[in-house]
């Protein structure tokens, strides 16, 4: 049964630090086969990559095939409907125009001291984008990957994108193609990973690797960490709806279950000051859960993490929603604007009983690439800084060492660190002489 709490109750506070702090991921020990995994990678290559694949994906591959041609793609995109194409594209063009507002601009300005100081953003120059296969095969998480990628300036950007059994989606080939990808790799897995980073005969090693994936992914993502960037270690999907007395129980019933049949792990919670509506959204969201393809998984997800949370106020739903820090926040509620200014904490807010949690998953703008597991108190969704890196930059005019300098030789010395020292006063000297 999913947990039904009131801010009221005697143990609330207890039962509230008990649910925050729960496991929902699997705790499946695989950091060593992942370990192996990206060894072998790193010492045999192509020849690893294509074993791997064979034993994990049950694919035959040769360095050639490792990638798809352009032949190839042609011919699977040409299975798509047109009415997929146009939803692709509708959502490539609102990603691109949503992202295209992120961009940075560099800055440099001349100080009291005289030494002119700025800073200037430039793109990583390669990127590699994972995208899980079979089941969890997303061409919208290509799109939300990628296209903030192109819009930072990333010169070569792959992905790699495993086809168990052969199996293809065509709509992920196709929305590699809309959003500017190079090349598409048929390989998955933490091999994937090691090969992103470390390069292999016929896969470039990338600057940063992003995208989603299983247990065997995320551990690779954390061990190739330093050698390349990556995005952040996703957890299971999550999210929170704080809704009051006019909103629409079935309405909020599936957007909470739009993210329960993620994952049997996922979790739905709904905050609100109005029992009777607690009641309606569980009666709605039970008649509502038969009904579902993934029925199966979306009730485990319910019964073992799902939460109802009834409180005194919406000033105490929020503060609840704050120490969630939930991947999606919706907010439910006649003034959803004031609401939101006191949520300082999840990774995208939905504004409004109009504004469903799935627009964002596709056709919003925003990334849906976004931080769990109670990260979104200290980092952010997927965007184009993501893809950049800002450098600083400093000239020095003979006045302005002049005026600064001799702090900086004081300073180098209390440190004891004598050729910093010297390296300034050399030219104070010169100034001097």
């Amino acid at each position: 049964m999913p947990m039904l709490l009131s801010t009221t109750d005697a143990g609330f506070e207890a039962a509230f630090a008990a649910m925050l702090g729960q496991k929902r991921e699997e705790a499946e020990d695989v950091d060593a086969a992942v370990a192996a995994i990206i060894a072998d990678v790193r010492a045999r290559g192509d020849a690893a990559l294509i074993e791997l694949t064979g034993r994990f994906d049950r694919l035959a591959l040769t360095p050639e095939t490792l990638a798809f041609s352009k032949a190839e793609i042609a011919a699977e995109i040409a299975r798509v409907s047109p009415e997929d194409r146009a939803a692709l594209e509708l959502a490539a063009e609102r990603i691109r125009a949503y992202h295209e507002r992120q961009k940075p601009e560099d800055a440099g300005w001349t100080d009291a001291a005289g030494a002119w100081l700025g800073w200037r953003w430039t793109a990583v120059s390669a990127a590699g984008l994972y995208v899980p296969g079979g089941l969890a095969s997303y061409p919208s998480s290509v799109l939300m990957n990628a296209i903030p990628a192109k819009v930072a300036g990333v010169e070569r950007l792959v992905v790699a994108c495993p086809t168990p059994g052969g199996v293809v989606n065509p709509l992920v080939l196709l929305a590699a193609q809309i959003a500017g990808v190079d090349t598409v790799y048929r390989v998955g897995g933490a091999q994937a990973v090691a090969a992103l980073a470390y390069g292999t005969a016929t896969i470039a090693a990338v600057d940063k690797i992003t995208g989603p994936g299983n247990a065997y992914v995320a551990a690779a993502k954390r061990r190739v960490f330093g050698r390349v960037g990556i995005d952040m270690i996703a957890g299971p999907s999550e999210i929170l709806v704080i809704a009051e007395g006019a909103a629409n129980p079935d309405w909020i019933a599936l957007d909470m279950l739009s993210q329960a049949e993620h994952d049997a792990s996922a979790q739905a919670i709904l905050i609100t000051p109005d029992a009777g509506l607690a009641r309606r959204v569980q009666a709605a969201l039970e008649a509502r859960l038969p009904g579902l393809e993934r029925a199966a998984i979306a009730g485990a997800s319910w019964r073992d993490n799902g939460a109802v949370i009834v409180t005194r106020d919406l000033d105490e739903a929020a503060a609840l929603s704050n120490r969630i820090a939930p991947e999606h926040l919706e907010l439910c509620v006649d003034d959803p604007e004031a609401l939101a200014a006191k949520c300082r904490h999840a990774g995208a807010i939905f504004l409004g009983a109009w504004t469903p949690e799935a627009i964002g998953d596709y056709v919003g703008g925003p990334n849906h690439v976004l931080p769990t597991a109670r990260s979104a108190r200290f980092s952010s969704g997927l965007n184009v800084l993501d893809f950049m890196k800002k450098t600083t930059l400093a000239r020095m005019t003979p006045e302005a060492l002049r005026a600064i300098g001799p702090a900086a030789e004081r300073l180098a010395i209390s440190e004891s660190l004598q050729a910093h020292g010297l390296s300034v006063r050399a030219r104070l000297d010169r100034l001097n002489g």
